[in-house]
């Protein structure tokens, strides 16, 4: 079945007896099917390189390619280049995806950026990295390649106009898939990386009504790029290990209102890249989808359960259908930084979106929104403003952005009862990657971006900057993986003790290193590898927008002066000493816990401390 892209038009006299009839179902429509949604955002790759032949070879109405496709070759006496059924699992290299990139992918070259998109930059723009790139990016992927899209696509529905927020890179595009805007990011601006961004997501409209969501990471969970997020609330109780706990979650049927699954960024032999990130193995993508897909449809929450498969921008790989610029609306009126300031008034390149339910019609394909405007479309903004829809939340919406997005809640309302003929299995994946990964390479841009996250997590760039921005350029791959692993750990870990001592919820635990004045000068204690953590209230508020200001309902008395460190060896568990203001706790000795490790912990402020392990 195929959801249309446009409304026929009625005749007026049968409008009120619509209206009426509409007037009389408002009042007994029925609760959403969908109790819990899981949402798998993977990387880097567009509509018609994934599912752009899904028509000719499957049979499928969507939008996609017929095969006179092509794009402009630059290179001198070379003919245009067209697209084609050829597409390998691992690409040569990473094709440019920043915001001066899709400016030339989208309109041809970055000075036309003002015309109307053409979608005839693609090639040019891949030359620019690598010459062998010129085609990869034109290359679509035959179904039989991508087994469980194959399998997916004809038994649930595929979004054949669902675009990213922005035209450009991840992570301003994930940003938007949970709070519907980037604060004016159209790039990776590490500072802002790395505290956190303050925005308001739909978490927190799902924990304002008392519904719960939990986040099921491989390597590191980049909604942490949110600061609210790094809360003890959310960290200490909401982040999972995929691996040890998913599957054991579905299984015993508490998967939360919302599930969020974050794959495995770095390439390893044994445990792959599963992200399909250029130049990881799009094999290993299906694998996670099957591990998913299958785990959720052996548990008992399978009757109410939706899961969204889409990817965060499309990597500088070809789409046909151009860019929408009309209605856009900027989020939050915030514009982009010179020298384009971009007013946040049309959206990305079209990405592969593919829902799975048993309320959803075999064969549905859904293109553009019904509303809530005109201009409505679907991009990663239409996850939240959803989410609002079925769970019925009483929060605003986040931003003008997911206000304005379309929602797909109708797609469950076309069946009386959940289908019983779903595939209990999907195909198995049999594809094996002709050379073995990297590891030893050295990383890639976003990678880096995540063990800077890591490190500032964990108070390792506390040290240096420098020293540690020159530590990540030189690091491979495998010590990559290691060390983020190693951190997030350590901050997660932190986050539960900090909140088993009794530690104000809206905190944020940042790390400290041992080898600062705190750690080693003031102690007399022999400095060895060790880590002091502080706890700080934080000075956005929780609730009314996280403008920067402090929050009365933040912490005890209304104030952010207080400090807490945490140490201990890393080998040996945890220190924790409290010291917090006499005013704020009244010089009362906080509670402590026992687990082994040697220190003196040191804090500001005045107050009293109080050690334990």
């Amino acid at each position: 079945m195929a959801t249309g892209s446009r409304r026929q038009p009625l005749p007026l006299l049968l409008l009120p007896l619509i209206l009426l009839a509409g007037r009389g179902e408002a009042g007994a429509a029925r609760p959403s099917p969908i109790k819990n949604v899981v949402v798998l955002a993977l990387e880097n790759r567009s509509f018609d390189h994934i599912l752009g032949w899904t028509r000719r070879l499957l049979g499928l109405p969507v939008d996609g390619l017929t095969g006179a496709e092509c794009n402009p070759n630059s290179s001198p006496n070379s003919s245009a280049i067209c697209v084609s059924a050829d597409a390998d699992l691992v690409v040569p290299d990473d094709p440019g995806h920043s915001f001066e990139d899709v400016l030339e992918q989208v309109f041809g070259n970055v000075s036309a950026a003002a015309a109307q998109p053409s979608m005839s930059g693609f090639v040019r723009s891949a030359l620019s990295v690598n010459a062998l790139l010129s085609s990869a990016v034109m290359r679509a992927f035959r179904p039989a390649l991508l087994p469980a899209f194959s399998a997916l696509a004809p038994a649930f529905a595929v979004f054949d106009r669902w675009f990213s927020s922005i035209p450009g890179p991840t992570q301003p595009n994930r940003l938007f898939l949970y709070s519907a805007t980037s604060r004016g990011a159209v790039a990776h601006n590490k500072l802002d990386l790395l505290l956190g961004y303050p925005q308001r997501t739909i978490f927190d409209s799902l924990a304002a009504d008392g519904r719960g969501f939990a986040v099921y990471f491989k390597t590191i969970p980049t909604v942490l790029f949110y600061r609210r997020l790094r809360a003890l609330r959310h960290a200490a109780r909401s982040f999972h290990r995929y691996d040890a706990a998913f599957k054991d979650h579905a299984r015993r049927g508490v998967l939360p209102a919302l599930s969020v699954i974050e794959p495995r960024y770095f390439d390893l032999t044994g445990t792959p890249a599963d992200d399909d990130h250029p130049a990881h193995d799009v094999a290993n993508g299906q694998r996670l989808v099957k591990d998913v897909y299958e785990a959720l449809r052996a548990g008992p929450q399978w009757n109410q359960t939706l899961l969204v498969v889409t990817y965060d921008e499309h990597g500088g790989f070809y789409d046909h259908v151009a860019t929408p610029t009309a209605g856009v609306p900027s989020p939050d009126g915030i514009r982009g930084p010179p020298p384009f300031f971009f007013k946040f008034d049309r959206l990305g390149v079209r990405v592969p979106t593919i829902m799975v339910s048993p309320w959803i019609k075999k064969g549905t394909v859904v293109g553009r929104p019904a509303g809530p405007t005109d201009t409505s479309e679907f991009e990663h903004s239409s996850i939240p403003a959803t989410l609002k829809k079925i769970f019925d939340l009483s929060s605003d919406f986040l931003t003008k952005r997911d206000a304005w997005a379309g929602t797909f809640e109708h797609i469950f309302t076309e069946l009386d009862e959940p289908r019983t003929d779903c595939p209990e299995t999907l195909p198995e994946v049999p594809f094996e990657r002709p050379t073995p990964p990297n590891e030893h390479g050295w990383l890639s841009d976003f990678q880096r971006e995540l063990v800077e996250l890591a490190s500032f997590l964990n108070g390792d760039y506390m040290l240096t900057s420098l020293a540690q921005e020159a530590r990540t350029k030189k690091m491979t791959v495998k010590q990559a993986d290691a060390y983020v692993r190693r951190a997030i750990t350590g901050f997660l870990r932190a986050s539960k003790q900090a909140l088993r001592l009794g530690a104000n919820e809206s905190a944020i635990v940042t790390m400290r290193s041992s080898l600062t004045i705190f750690g080693c000068r003031y102690t007399g204690v022999e400095c060895r590898r060790r880590a002091v953590v502080e706890v700080l209230w934080p000075m956005d508020r929780a609730v009314n927008g996280g403008e920067g200001q402090p929050g009365p309902e933040l912490g005890p008395g209304g104030s952010c002066d207080v400090h807490s460190w945490i140490e201990g060896a890393s080998t040996s568990g945890w220190r924790v000493s409290w010291f917090a203001p006499q005013n704020q706790v009244g010089g009362r000795r906080l509670k402590t816990s026992s687990r082994g490790g040697t220190g003196v912990g040191l804090g500001t402020g005045g107050g009293t401390g109080v050690d334990g392990v």
